[in-house]
């Protein structure tokens, strides 16, 4: 290759290079050049990030905008959140959002919550449909739980006292938030499982259903003093019975049901002596036909053994005829005496 091609072919080579240098230099500025508008923001706002601290944000794949803004709410609420504190946070899977507006929440409502504490309630309640900030307001104005939940599809907690008259209630517990227990503590399917076993264990306690009608109040005492929130993400305020009502007399249909059972095992025994008795019965007419048969075999007999007695000479006929005459003699006084003709001859 001669020079001048070898000049032309380097010349070709460096309009490439500095084509592609050109065009990665200005996409650097211009994604660089993003992030101005949010720098410029954040340090109009008193809360400064460093420009290589956006560029590392957003290589980490963080919402830079989201986060700057967030510590600028934080910052301005007079909370000392860094962008590592913000990003940490979100790169863990939590609502970075959420967790500064519950901060400033707390801090207005005088409640003290750490950012490493707000941090794991937001982890912790995520996918519950629930939120920090939910947690923090609950824990500022208390909310109510109804006992039994609608949810359970029942509407009442039905006990029975020791009369046996059923008592149907409602109960309402007023909880606030205990955010120092939150994480990993019961929710509120335990409080109102908890709620609804004492408020069965004190109507069971009661002698009769009048002394629940009569004060209840007893229940909400009773069940408030068992320290049903404890290891639970709440601290119960009071317990209050919004509603009693008197079900079924469960003790006389029980004692009706026993009667009958009674009475079913008394027949029964009845007829199995019953049965036994009648087959002794039967028993009885089979052995009285057993001898009426023998004795009617014996009388067949006594033709045979008179005319044995003549063949032999033992019997004659004199002893016979007295033998007749003292059988129709004894017939004849047999029907005076009102004895029914054919009656068995002895």
């Amino acid at each position: 290759m001669n020079t001048p091609n070898l000049l032309a072919a380097l010349s070709t080579f460096e309009m490439i290079v500095g084509a592609i240098v050109f065009v990665l230099g200005l996409g650097i500025l211009i994604w660089a050049f993003s992030f101005l508008s949010i720098f410029i923001r954040a340090a109009a706002s008193g809360a400064p990030v460093g420009f290589f601290d956006l560029i590392v944000l957003s290589l980490r794949k963080v919402p830079v905008g989201m986060v700057v803004d967030s510590r600028i709410t934080a910052v301005k609420s007079g909370l000392p959140l860094t962008i590592d504190h913000l990003s940490t946070h979100y790169m863990a899977g939590g609502s970075v959002e959420m967790v500064v507006l519950a901060l400033i929440a707390a801090r207005k409502a005088g409640i003290h919550l750490e950012f490493d504490r707000a941090c794991a309630i937001d982890l912790a309640t995520k996918g519950t449909g629930k939120t920090v900030l939910e947690a923090v307001k609950t824990s500022v104005n208390p909310k109510v739980i109804d006992v039994p939940a609608p949810s359970s599809g029942k509407t009442t907690i039905d006990a029975v006292a020791k009369d046996g008259i059923v008592i149907k209630a409602k109960a309402r517990v007023t909880v606030r938030t205990n955010l120092d227990r939150f994480v990993g503590g019961a929710t509120e399917e335990t409080i109102i499982a908890r709620v609804g076993e004492g408020i069965v264990t004190t109507i069971g306690s009661s002698n009769s259903y009048k002394d629940v009608l009569e004060n209840p109040d007893r229940i909400s005492k009773t069940v408030l003093g068992k320290a049903l929130d404890s290891n639970t993400a709440f601290e119960i305020l009071s317990i209050d019975i919004a509603d009693l009502d008197v079900g079924e007399n469960v003790g006389a249909k029980l004692q009706a049901e026993q009667a009958e059972a009674d009475k079913l095992i008394a027949q029964a025994h009845a007829e199995s002596r019953r049965a036994a008795a009648v087959a002794v019965e039967q028993e009885m007419s089979a052995r009285v036909a057993e001898m009426r048969a023998r004795v009617v075999e014996s009388e067949a007999q006594i033709p045979l053994a008179i005319a044995e007695a003549f063949r032999s000479g033992n019997l004659g006929i004199m002893d016979y005829t007295r033998l007749k005459n003292m059988q129709a003699d004894t017939q004849m006084r047999e029907t005076i005496a009102g004895g029914a003709p054919g009656s068995p001859k002895t």
